[in-house]
């Protein structure tokens, strides 16, 4: 008799208090089917803050891992580029232990562009806010920083393909993650991927 495997849980350690985590709340309540945890971390904190909070999570989950649920469980570090130092090293330090890393440079709102349309200039995160305000008229840079991301969700194989390709154009250059790009595609397609392997599987 088949049964289910364990859903595949995501947890998601993310910079900022508004964007981030509401974007990936509406993401969950489309994809029940992968379970998203998600742990903001206060303003004040930078990517390498992200990466510890993430790493350390991660560790714990290997220490309990023998005969877990979590065995199969993802960690990953959302954060933007923006002006913070020690970006790189962060990555690398996610990279070498196991974290997932889905980097926006300069800032997050260039994912939520690409959800409409493509958008490969060197902007600054200002510039790259107002534009988001052209695409989504309830998203405001001078308040929360938020909007209703539920009519994000119909558009994310789109932003997957368009970051996709930004990313290779990046490489192409020489400049790899430089500006604009954005692999929060990575974690979203990942998150689909799950929720339909576990939607597919037989439950007897």
């Amino acid at each position: 008799m088949a049964c289910r495997e364990p859903k595949r849980q995501f947890v998601l350690y993310c910079e900022g208090k508004n964007t981030e985590p509401d974007y990936f709340y509406a993401l969950k309540a489309v994809h029940l089917a992968a379970l998203i945890e998600i742990e903001p971390v206060p303003a004040a904190g930078v990517p390498w803050t992200v990466a510890e909070k993430a790493i350390q999570h991660l560790s714990n989950i290997r220490r309990r891992r023998r005969n877990s649920f979590e065995q199969n469980d993802e960690v990953w570090a959302v954060f933007d580029r923006d002006e913070h130092s020690r970006v790189y090293d962060a990555m690398q330090r996610c990279e070498k232990a196991g974290v997932g890393v889905a980097l926006s440079n300069p800032c997050f709102e260039v994912w939520l562009i690409l959800h409409f349309i493509d958008y490969n200039k060197p902007d600054d995160r200002h510039k790259a806010q107002r534009h988001l305000r052209e695409c989504c008229g309830d998203y405001d840079p001078k308040t929360r920083k938020t909007a209703d991301f539920s009519k994000f969700m119909p558009h994310i194989l789109e932003a997957e393909q368009r970051a996709e390709r930004l990313c290779k154009s990046r490489h192409e250059e020489g400049m790899p993650n430089g500006v604009s790009s954005t692999t929060v595609f990575k974690l979203t397609r990942a998150i689909r991927i799950a929720a339909q392997t576990s939607s597919a599987q037989p439950i007897n």
